[in-house]
């Protein structure tokens, strides 16, 4: 595997773990490398390093390391993937199922992953538009031209703030899937099939699939279960009004990863497609992906097991 020698560093925004990335970065130094650190208000008291902008990092550098938990390396990860900069990411949070190198492994680990001996891996991720079905006065004179956005894990179609079930259709390419009755739709990726939608009652995908999951969210026909499409496949769910509302009320939302939102009228459609680029992944050498399974789901534990947590 090639090395690395110009490196990003990445921190949570809020809570950048300042005792982790001092100890990241003096490890990356002392192995000779060139130590980029995102620009970030929270790291005043970070190590000595050059400041770069998030835009900057992603052309500058060959690896990022990202210190926090999943949702930080989500959110790098969207922004890093359509630059093909790979992600190594060092657990500060709960689960860690993307990020899983230990801050206790820096010193151990990092080394060997500087020199190339580590595990390389390419993720389908998605990319979601929203089409406007009445493009507003800043929505141009085309409304399916919106800008589209990354999402690593999923995209959500829910109800906001209301108790009321969404109506929405489905459809695969030109193929009408089908008519719900729900609080929502999850679309993943097979790596977000073991976040929302896994809760959802979705199947567990390996990442190595080119595939997407439609994940039902509390449907009222106990029948409308979660099905899996191709990774080519355009999939669009379209919001149909409740004529119990005014025609102006917001009555939907779609979110990229449980971190960005967008409103949604009706006859809006969310249109999901495979992202051009994928998100590469760095792990250490020995890396299991059914160890990660088994670790964080706990598989092959009885009640027993449990009890001891």
């Amino acid at each position: 595997m090639k090395p690395f020698r110009t490196i990003g560093v990445i921190g949570k925004r809020r809570e950048p773990h300042l005792p982790t990335l001092a100890s990241l970065c003096l490890a990356l130094r002392a192995q000779g490398c060139e130590v980029l650190v995102e620009d970030n208000p929270a790291l005043s008291d970070a190590p000595a390093g050059r400041r770069v902008s998030r835009s900057e990092l992603a052309r500058s550098v060959e690896l990022a390391i990202v210190v926090g938990g999943d949702g930080t390396l989500l959110d790098a990860g969207r922004s890093l993937a359509p630059a093909g900069v790979p992600l190594l990411g060092v657990n500060q949070g709960r689960l860690g199922f993307m990020a899983d190198l230990l801050p206790e492994q820096i010193a151990d680990s990092l080394a060997a992953v500087i020199r190339g001996e580590y595990e390389s891996e390419e993720r389908m991720v998605l990319s979601a538009r929203v089409i406007r079905a009445t493009p507003g006065d800043d929505a141009g004179a085309d409304a399916a031209d919106a800008a589209p956005r990354i999402a690593v894990n999923d995209v959500v179609l829910r109800n906001q703030a209301s108790i009321r079930m969404l109506e929405f259709e489905s459809w695969m390419d030109e193929d009408f899937i089908s008519l719900h009755r729900a609080d929502g739709m999850i679309i993943c990726s097979p790596t977000g099939s073991t976040a929302y939608a896994l809760s959802g009652g979705g199947p567990l995908m390996h990442p190595s699939l080119q595939a997407m999951a439609l994940v039902p969210i509390c449907p009222h026909t106990l029948s409308d279960r979660p099905i899996v499409v191709g990774g080519e496949q355009r999939v669009r769910l379209v919001v149909r009004g409740d004529e119990t509302l005014p025609p102006t009320a917001l009555q939907a939302m779609m979110t990229i990863d449980g971190q960005l939102s967008e409103s949604l009228a009706p006859g809006d459609a969310v249109e999901v497609t495979r992202a051009p680029e994928p998100l590469r992944l760095i792990h250490p050498a020995g890396y299991s992906y059914f160890a990660i399974l088994r670790n964080k789901l706990r598989w092959g534990q009885g009640p027993e097991n449990l009890l001891d947590r």
